[in-house]
């Protein structure tokens, strides 16, 4: 094969490791599900209250952030548990700043939220 041949192939390959990811992270998380049954109540409330195209790309692009950095924070607890599978001080430090960081974005999606919201409710 040639090198163009190759490389389509990794990609392809990439994106079925992707696809597979995605669905294990909805399917086996429940942090995951939560977000993702919110991730729908809000795309219904957006359709109800005709978003406009801006408000539309501001909320699919939080919507998307805060499944991603829940991803990485399950990624994060996975990896720590295989490293250190008992309870360890520096373990749970991590797991702590990895979870505060999914915290922060979930305060910043509902200021967003409010933001995009409240106006069109009252």
């Amino acid at each position: 094969m040639n090198n163009i041949a190759n490389f389509l192939l990794n990609r392809i390959k990439s994106i079925g490791y992707a696809f597979k990811g995605a669905f294990l992270l909805i399917s086996t998380e429940a942090s995951i599900k939560v977000q993702v049954f919110i991730a729908i109540v809000m795309t219904f409330a957006g359709f109800y209250y005709e978003l406009s195209p801006t408000e539309w790309i501001i909320q699919i692009t939080v919507i998307a952030l805060i499944i991603a950095i829940e991803g990485l924070n399950t990624a994060i607890e996975e990896l720590a548990d295989f490293v250190h599978p008992e309870p360890h001080r520096r373990i749970g430090l991590v797991k702590d700043l990895a979870a505060g960081a999914v915290f922060i974005f979930a305060i910043a999606a509902v200021i967003v939220g409010g933001i995009i919201y409240i106006p069109k409710m009252f």
